[in-house]
């Protein structure tokens, strides 16, 4: 079949020269030009409407996943193409192609991945000028896209980020008559707002744009109850809670799969490298050792602790706060604390990260030691499952989403501080699955406290894993089937 988007604009050209072409025809009969040229556009228009719509019998079991960023760095964009394509739905997967998606979607069949380019508009001129040109040539190239490929049943798309991806998606789906749904991971001008400011002419534009699209969609997916709320009351959207749930990926990591995680980082970090004084007998790492006699593998008894934090470096996590509690640390231990040794992992991409590495860089710090690496999508719950303690400093922009790391860190058993803020405590129980810090100096103090009786599992961070162990709930494919799949099935 050609590609629908083609077959339209060859339509659309046809059309125009015909046009001319009668209107010089008639232009001495009683005819007038623009009634003809009229006539002649809306016959085709229609049938370009009619090429548009063409169903065919596989039409009902396509979807297209939308996300205007990287798909490798989409958790739960992910997961929906997944489950998507276990209902045996065909997935066309469009977004950007920075980083690798995880190896699930990469090798299911029913998921074709259709990169996109990130548009970065004019390099001269005023910021706004800028941002116009980018999005209009990025609203130009998704029409064409989301065009060209066959008749979708559904859009899903990810919010944010929603402009110009909402208003072309919905166009789309009224010239195709596909169902439109948004999954509102939070509010995009509250995150344009930590950059320019609430009162910046594009934080007001944004914002009323979202209004306006927003609930245009056929159906909405929210992250908490507490965007759900807001959603009614403010906008006038009825939306359905998809609480994150981690995928059945996110466990506890088997100690041998920890060692070869171990020594694959210490490849490239040296942090994880063990001294030189290990016995030959042994392969070792500063976490673990096998025995090469036998091949067990056991942890180290002066391990220093795990600690990890990921993070897309924006403006909405203050990793000051994580850097100035670590130096607290060392202090604690140079002060006579019995407190262990800290490797500390903090994972991920961003704008910021080049900044902070150069903090990092400028810290006097023996006791704990930092790398900040980038992980395969395979490696990253290896590593969670691996790790002691968890760090998340997401603060929501709209204090209505919830970070999906903390989803992850749970899933695997793992214990975690969080940063305050409203609407957290629908994931992060304090004092039962982790603790709840509002500045530097408590994280500290919570380190210090979890971190006093280590490695013994006896402690405060023994009796959060218990819990979480105790408490595991509803996974992402049970929770996907619950909320998702009754949406795709509803009368359009």
């Amino acid at each position: 079949m050609a590609p629908c988007g083609s077959t339209v604009a060859l339509l659309s050209v046809f059309s125009a020269v015909f046009a001319v072409f009668v209107s010089c025809c008639v232009a001495d009969s009683g005819v007038t030009c623009p009634a003809v040229c009229l006539a002649v556009a809306a016959g085709i228009l229609s049938m370009c409407w009619r090429r548009l719509r063409q169903r065919d019998a596989a039409s009902d079991r396509r979807v297209c996943v939308l996300v205007l960023g990287d798909i490798g760095r989409s958790p739960r964009m992910q997961y929906h193409a997944l489950s998507l394509s276990k209902h045996r739905y065909q997935v066309t997967f469009v977004g950007f192609l920075d980083s690798k998606p995880h190896q699930d979607v990469l090798k299911q069949e029913k998921i074709q991945i259709v990169g996109i380019s990130e548009v970065k508009g004019l390099r001269v001129g005023p910021k706004l000028l800028t941002y116009v040109t980018k999005t209009m040539v990025q609203a130009v190239q998704l029409l064409h896209v989301l065009l060209s490929m066959e008749l979708q049943a559904h859009i899903l798309m990810q919010n944010p980020p929603g402009l110009p991806g909402i208003a072309v998606a919905w166009l789309v789906c009224v010239l195709r008559g596909s169902t439109f749904i948004i999954d509102w991971h939070n509010y995009g001008y509250t995150i344009m707002a930590l950059s320019l400011g609430a009162s910046h002419p594009l934080v007001r534009l944004a914002k009323r744009y979202e209004h306006l699209f927003g609930p245009l969609a056929s159906h909405s997916l929210c992250v908490t109850n507490a965007m759900k709320d807001d959603l009614k009351k403010n906008w006038g959207v009825e939306a359905t809670t998809l609480y994150d749930r981690p995928a059945s990926i996110f466990r506890e990591t088997p100690l041998d799969l920890q060692h070869q995680l171990f020594l694959k980082m210490a490849d490239t970090q040296p942090q994880f490298r063990a001294s030189g004084s290990d016995s030959r007998e042994t392969e070792a790492t500063v976490f673990t050792f096998r025995n090469l006699g036998d091949g067990g593998v056991t942890l180290r008894s002066d391990r220093p602790a795990l600690l990890i934090s990921s993070t897309s470096w924006t403006e909405d996590e203050d990793f000051s706060i994580l850097l100035d509690s670590l130096q607290e640390y060392e202090g604690f231990i140079a002060g006579g604390a019995p407190l262990p040794s800290l490797v500390c992992v903090i994972t991920g991409k961003g704008p910021q990260k080049e900044h902070y590495r150069k903090l990092i860089s400028s810290l006097r710090l023996e006791r704990v030691k930092i790398c900040t690496p980038w992980l395969e999508a395979e490696d990253y719950p290896l590593l969670l499952g691996s790790a002691d303690l968890g760090v998340c400093l997401h603060k929501s922009s709209s204090g209505l989403d919830l970070p999906m790391k903390v989803v992850d860190m749970f899933g695997c058993c793992l214990p975690v501080c969080a940063v305050h803020f409203h609407c957290l405590q629908e994931l992060v129980e304090h004092e039962v699955n982790g603790l709840i810090f509002r500045n530097s100096a408590e994280l500290a103090q919570q380190l210090k406290s979890l971190l006093s009786e280590f490695p013994s599992s006896d402690g405060r961070l023994g009796v959060f894993r218990r819990n979480l162990r105790a408490s595991r709930g509803q996974r992402w494919d049970d929770n996907w089937d619950q909320n998702v799949l009754p949406l795709l099935a509803a009368p359009r």
